[in-house]
């Protein structure tokens, strides 16, 4: 009962209006991200005021296994200063991911939401956990499934340029078999 009491925690029930679960799992952490951040603030919904916050608690699954672009995990750095003179602090994604996944996608919404005195509120309604499951069984909860995108590494310029022309050349020869049917 304490788990679920704490789950609760910082939810006032005249701001909560529908609860929403996200699957991170092979989602990109910015189109996640950016799909929670309209969520958060209520944007998907007629009644949309920036100065009221009607926005839905939203509960994300799977936040170790989300997926980002490129070469990000290596080149991503997250920075912070502990106060201390010489006090800089740096930690590359994959570093981040391997201590907390959940900061990662926190951090990542935070700051797509705007600086604001709602922000504080709208991040109490996100929550998000790290595997399958999650305290709010008894809710009704509406699932959110968003469209999974292939995550791949950039191909090599050279490589990009021999398909563009194979396709011109393919676009070609498709248009000269119509002008001979056309004939």
């Amino acid at each position: 009962m304490a788990a679920a009491r704490r789950a609760f925690a910082g939810l006032k029930p005249e701001n909560v209006s529908g609860w929403r679960l996200f699957d991170a799992k092979d989602q990109v952490l910015g189109r996640l991200a950016s799909r929670l951040s309209v969520v958060l603030q209520g944007k998907d919904k007629p009644i949309y005021s920036p100065s009221v916050d009607k926005g839905d608690v939203c509960i994300v699954v799977n936040a170790d296994k989300i997926a980002v672009t490129g070469d990000k995990m290596r080149q991503k750095t997250y920075r912070w200063h502990t106060g201390y003179i010489g006090g800089l602090k740096e930690r590359t994604l994959k570093d981040q991911m391997a201590k907390d996944p959940k900061e990662v996608l926190r951090k990542a919404v935070l700051r797509m939401l705007p600086r604001n005195r709602l922000a504080d509120p709208r991040m109490t309604k996100l929550r998000i956990f790290e595997g399958e499951g999650h305290p709010f069984g008894e809710m009704p909860v509406r699932e959110e499934t968003m469209p999974l995108r292939k995550v791949r590494e950039m191909r090599p310029r050279e490589r990009r340029a021999a398909d563009k022309t194979a396709r011109a050349a393919a676009s070609k020869g498709q248009n000269s078999a119509v002008l001979e049917a056309e004939a």
